[in-house]
């Protein structure tokens, strides 16, 4: 199934449902107007690989739940992002998430990498006007799908010193989730393992990791929460 039509298939059963609604345990989602316009009208998406790139990133897994995947064109006179297109398998959030964060990087004519790079997931959310709380690891994996198609474009061109995080351990392989998501997760308030699986799906690629998610997940509420 091509990624436009998978894109369709994602649009066509959100909007079968209120977009507005509960999940299975209750909870109210309620969608901005900004998630909302963009999912009905998503920005830089590409159905095909673009032709000019020089970064790709690609995050998430679709037996997991989201994916997504990030082309970048870089000017390397000027060290600015001139192009951002993506494609991804998922929800709402993810769809909006991921076009706003293009949206970001792409106004006022660019952003420089640096300055890409400190783009968090918090950033995404407030120009979103709020997320679910269910829904925030979307934003998550459209940080990490930049990030990495800005050090893929590193790789290319032979910058691998300003490679992001390189030495961050990596705690979920198949999610390319690490250490550090798991202290950020904690950070905004999560103080179980459940409460991180929410906000980041640690473990749901990798589920031999989970003993280790639950040793940092203690360690980071003792020192945060306590």
């Amino acid at each position: 199934m091509s990624i436009l039509n998978i894109f369709k298939r994602n649009k066509k059963s959100e909007t079968d449902a209120p977009i507005n609604g509960q999940d299975i345990m209750g909870q109210e989602w309620v969608y901005s107007d900004e998630v909302k316009k963009h999912f009905f009208e998503p920005q830089n998406f590409t159905a095909q690989t673009p032709e000019d790139y020089n970064g790709l990133g690609l995050v998430g897994s679709p037996a997991c739940g989201d994916m997504m995947k990030v082309w970048i064109k870089v000017d390397p006179e000027t060290d600015v992002i001139k192009d951002f297109k993506w494609q991804t398998f998922g929800c709402a959030s993810a769809i909006a998430s991921t076009s706003v964060l293009s949206v970001m990087v792409l106004e006022n004519g660019g952003m420089k990498i640096d300055q890409a790079l400190k783009i968090t997931p918090i950033d995404i959310i407030k120009r979103l006007s709020g997320l679910p709380d269910r829904k925030i690891h979307c934003s998550v994996l459209g940080d990490k799908a930049l990030a990495a198609a800005i050090n893929d474009y590193f790789k290319k061109t032979k910058q691998e010193s300003r490679i992001k995080d390189k030495s961050i351990r990596v705690i979920d392989k198949k999610l390319n989730i690490t250490e550090k998501d798991i202290e950020e997760a904690v950070k905004q308030g999560a103080k179980t393992v459940a409460e991180v699986q929410a906000k980041t799906k640690v473990g749901t690629g990798d589920p031999n990791c989970l003993p280790e998610v639950e040793e940092l997940v203690r360690y980071y509420a003792e020192k945060y929460h306590t």
